[in-house]
């Protein structure tokens, strides 16, 4: 008896060690569940805090005088040929800086607002990060037509694509392609104010079949008579008559007729080429 005695006490004390072991051992994982509790609560408010601390960073916001000029780090104006950097920082200036970060800056009202300049055609305002700037990529009309009185007067407007007419406060033409010079008093007749990009697209079609047809460069074409127009390349004048339907049809002879002025002593007025089925070259008299 006295020995079951012992075991029944040896087997309580155990149970009882058993159960606080458990005891601390529960306590111990509470103890460290609250312990990543308020680790994560810490990180949490460390990385909110962190991220108004960048958020705050004055390297998300514009330079106050960004549209001040272009002559600054913060601003780039590219693809303006044709444009004067003046005119598009005039268009920024009316835009008041924004005072939010750059990625918050919705830039489609100022697109707008530059692509109203008759010369551009279509602009794309990158904004870059770290430090906070802009890179505006601006996409000009590729000219095609200057308008002029006279061969030794510089144009005073132009033709861009599109049927664009652009004044003389865009010229001159600077790293820009080769444009037709187009010579026209703009009179009542034949105002070139009034031409339609399908006259452009005619004009541009009929000088490019004559630099193709006779391997010379069309200096100019002159239509200060729109009944009577002329063309004229280095070695000799072409008259080509009226800009109708057979026009280009007429433009092809100017190869058969230009190897036979090479056999020629007389001065040449021009090279005739008013009829499709009779061609000739009128000399000086």
């Amino acid at each position: 008896m006295q020995n079951q005695y012992n075991n029944d006490n040896i087997n309580i004390e155990r149970r009882v060690k058993i159960n606080q072991m458990q005891r601390n051992v529960r306590r111990g994982k509470e103890r460290l569940r609250w312990f990543r509790c308020w680790v994560r609560l810490f990180m949490i408010a460390a990385l909110i805090f962190a991220g108004y601390k960048v958020y705050k960073l004055p390297q998300w916001y514009l330079n106050k005088n960004i549209f001040s000029s272009a002559s600054n780090n913060t601003l780039n104006i590219v693809g303006n040929n044709i444009t004067p950097t003046y005119r598009i920082i005039s268009i920024l200036r009316q835009n008041p800086v924004p005072q939010r970060p750059i990625y918050l800056f919705n830039t489609s009202d100022i697109e707008k607002e530059i692509e109203k300049l008759p010369p551009i055609k279509e602009v794309y305002i990158q904004r870059l990060w770290f430090p906070a700037r802009l890179n505006i990529i601006v996409v000009e009309r590729r000219p095609i037509l200057s308008i002029s009185p006279d061969p030794k007067v510089p144009p005073i407007a132009f033709f861009a694509e599109g049927g664009k007419l652009i004044g003389r406060d865009y010229l001159p033409l600077k790293n820009v392609g080769k444009t037709i010079i187009v010579l026209t008093y703009g009179t009542k007749g034949d105002d070139y104010r009034t031409w339609d990009e399908k006259k452009i697209k005619k004009i541009e079609m009929i000088v490019h079949a004559m630099e193709q047809f006779s391997g010379q460069p069309v200096e100019y074409i002159d239509m200060r008579n729109p009944k009577d127009i002329y063309m004229k390349l280095p070695s000799v004048n072409v008259r080509l008559g009226e800009l109708d339907y057979m026009a280009l049809s007429r433009v092809r002879n100017i190869s058969a007729i230009l190897p036979q002025i090479k056999t020629l002593k007389k001065k040449i007025k021009y090279i005739d080429l008013r009829w499709e089925d009779a061609q000739y070259i009128k000399l000086e008299e």
